[in-house]
């Protein structure tokens, strides 16, 4: 595809000035979770470590990928919000917080602000 693409372009394919970073989360439910305890985590993880960040989830209960909830980036500070309240449940077995990364295209390296 052509690199030398305009300002708009960019911006609607999120790249380059216009990339937007996330992460991935990898988490490990303990098997002995009643359903009403599984949904209560839940809930209290997208009020407590989601929406009290301004973040949105993609995925399942077990994988996805977080991002802004609007445009623009996840910052540092908020993936490592989200990772220590995710490390201070009883509920996980395993939590595994990817660095931030591409969101629209993980496979490429994060551009230089």
């Amino acid at each position: 595809m052509a690199t030398n693409r305009s300002r708009r372009l960019r911006k609607k394919l999120c790249v380059d000035e216009f990339q937007e970073l996330g992460f991935e989360l990898n988490l490990d439910l303990k098997d002995d979770l009643s359903v009403e305890e599984i949904d209560t985590f839940l809930d209290q993880f997208i009020l407590q470590a989601l929406d009290a960040n301004g973040l949105d989830y993609v995925g399942g209960e077990d994988f996805g990928l977080v991002c802004l909830a609007g445009r623009g980036s996840v910052t540092e500070e908020q993936r490592a919000a989200v990772e220590s309240w995710l490390k201070g449940r009883s509920e996980l077995t395993k939590v595994e917080v990817s660095p931030l990364l591409d969101a629209w295209y993980p496979d490429k390296p994060i551009t230089a602000a």
